[in-house]
């Protein structure tokens, strides 16, 4: 048991710590690769969709009716499915656009995608560096601690998803773990880029980046420890339903939007079918 707690929270250390490996992508490439980004990401939500629908939800469920039967043990699981989707879009909700990030953001600036003042950033980016005014630098100071914030409050609950999946079955907790890397790469340029700017010190921007991170294995020990002492097959099943929803909510409304984004026209449908495909393969090899 010791050794599946300790294999369950280095991979959510390792789906965390992502965001430092999207952090010195930003700092140390010229321009960052929006194609690798676009088929990383819809990789990610193939990952996702697929291991939440064919593996954990029908896991849960399986759970439930064992012990309430199948029309309350279906009711419970459906309820709980929708309860995580509910819990993220909450979270989404409660997070100005700005600092969410859900929203789909110039990836090198932060900022809207495609808008005329990110292009006109990007375009700068060496007079910015040097140039920026006081107010400027504040602005953009202000907006890397917000959206670290914001990616450590979204990593919570990604972080208990990753732990519980992993506790439960080592080879699904690993597949959930790199899809959460992948989806964490490029919150840790949206972190670093704007402190960067701000700062002009790498180091703190890597630093902000890094530690908006460690939400993930915090959100997985928290998590844990409270769900300890209750933990039975109930609890167990209702929360893999929940982390179902929760990982749903995630690909649809955050991954796919911002792969399109950064990509062209089907780069991240043709990583989501990728994902969904090795996902496919990894189970059937590892049945």
């Amino acid at each position: 048991m010791d050794n599946a707690i300790l294999y369950a929270f280095l991979l959510t250390l390792f789906a965390g710590l992502a965001t430092g490996v999207g952090s010195l992508l930003a700092l140390f490439a010229k321009r960052t690769n929006t194609a690798f980004l676009s088929v990383a990401l819809g990789f990610s939500a193939g990952v996702m969709i697929y291991v939440s629908f064919v593996e954990i939800f029908p896991k849960a469920l399986d759970e439930l009716v064992a012990v309430h039967g199948e029309q309350s043990g279906t009711l419970y699981t459906v309820i709980a499915f929708f309860a995580g989707m509910l819990l993220i879009g909450l979270i989404d909700k409660l997070i100005p656009t700005a600092g969410n990030p859900h929203e789909s953001k110039y990836v090198e600036t932060g900022s809207a995608t495609g808008s005329a003042a990110a292009e006109s950033a990007v375009a700068n980016a060496d007079v910015q560096k040097t140039g920026l005014s006081h107010k400027a630098t504040n602005r953009l100071k202000k907006m890397g601690v917000f959206m670290a914030l914001a990616i450590g409050i979204h990593n919570f609950p990604e972080g208990l998803a990753t732990f519980i999946s992993a506790m439960d079955d080592p080879a699904i907790g690993l597949a959930i773990a790199i899809a959460v890397a992948l989806h964490n790469i490029p919150e840790g340029i949206a972190v670093s880029v704007p402190i960067y700017y701000a700062t002009g010190s790498k180091r703190k921007a890597f630093r902000l980046s890094f530690l908006s991170g460690l939400a993930e294995p915090a959100g997985a020990l928290i998590g844990f420890l409270i769900l300890m002492p209750f933990l039975n097959d109930t609890i167990l099943g209702l929360v893999f339903a929940a982390v179902g929803g929760i990982m749903v909510f995630i690909s649809l409304d955050g991954l796919l939007p911002a792969a399109r984004e950064y990509g062209k026209a089907h780069h991240g449908m043709y990583g989501m079918v990728a994902g969904m495909i090795v996902m496919a393969s990894s189970l059937i090899l590892l049945m």
